[in-house]
């Protein structure tokens, strides 16, 4: 296990205060100035599952209300709304300087059975073709200040090969499909559950930046003030992390400054594991 995926393990062992109330960690995740989205999401389902006994998740719906801030915690308070003979309800609220910065619902099912189908994966070449996300990060050193190299470089927990990759510093106007293969080796033998807050972490990854690749723009272009404002995940079949999964995105929308963005996560034998929707933030930065 490299440090950087103990950290992040680290991160969403959240603590027990009471029966439901819960604190994370706030620091450690993928940015530096605030809360990684997905870490929140990923707490809060963890915070939801310590509620919840022998069902997974199938669902869940959160709203963005607040930047979280890295430098305190986070607590999140567990509603349970309902405890049915088929689904499990639960409300998390996530609380920074006595005020909200996510609301997430999260629906629980029993296995139950019925009839499959899903839409095939796209055809792709394999995870090991593209270069590895320290590669590519490399590449642009010498385009960010020096006291930002440790921070660009510093190792993550998610290992990701960009297979649609746009120069981020000068990104020409390109599709808005997005295509990225990614894993954390330290998933091996996980339980489901936190199989299911491994991929909500990651699922926040790549995905509001498929709506800026039309209008060649990325985070570090300096042009864009953005946001996540909401993020959805449909769970569909067992995931087991430490294997590549893709995660194939697309944008069908942007006006009025804001962008719509899903995408879908298969193994790399082409099951269909989950369904990701989000809307995000996407104004003209002040110069």
């Amino acid at each position: 296990m490299t440090e950087a995926e103990r950290i992040l393990l680290d991160l969403l062992n959240i603590e027990r205060l009471e029966i439901d109330l819960f604190r994370g960690t706030g620091s450690g995740g993928e940015t530096p100035t605030r809360i990684f989205g997905g870490q929140v999401i990923a707490q809060a389902l963890a915070a939801a599952y310590r509620t919840v006994d022998d069902r997974l998740c199938h669902s869940l719906h959160a709203y963005f209300i607040r930047p979280g801030d890295p430098s305190i915690p986070v607590i999140y308070q567990v509603d349970r709304a309902r405890d049915g003979g088929s689904f499990t309800t639960r409300r998390v609220v996530a609380i920074q300087h006595g005020k909200q910065i996510l609301n997430m619902s999260a629906s629980f099912h029993i296995q139950d059975e019925g009839w499959d189908h899903h839409h095939a994966m796209p055809q792709i070449n394999p995870p090991e073709s593209y270069p590895s996300r320290d590669e590519l990060r490399q590449r642009y050193l010498d385009q960010v200040p020096e006291d930002l190299h440790g921070e660009l470089t510093r190792e993550r927990p998610i290992e990701v090969r960009e297979a649609s990759h746009l120069n981020p510093f000068d990104p020409e106007k390109s599709d808005d499909r997005n295509q990225i293969w990614f894993r954390m080796g330290a998933a091996a033998n996980a339980d489901p559950a936190t199989q299911h807050i491994l991929l909500a972490y990651a699922s926040d990854m790549y995905l509001m930046s498929s709506g800026m690749r039309p209008h060649g723009l990325s985070w570090f272009t300096g042009e864009v003030n953005g946001a996540s404002l909401d993020h959805t995940i449909w769970f569909h079949a067992p995931v087991h992390f430490e294997n590549w999964h893709l995660y194939t995105m697309d944008s069908p929308w942007s006006g009025r400054g804001r962008n719509f963005n899903r995408g879908s996560i298969y193994t790399e034998d082409g099951t269909l594991v989950a369904s990701v929707a989000q809307e995000g933030l996407m104004r003209k930065a002040k110069g």
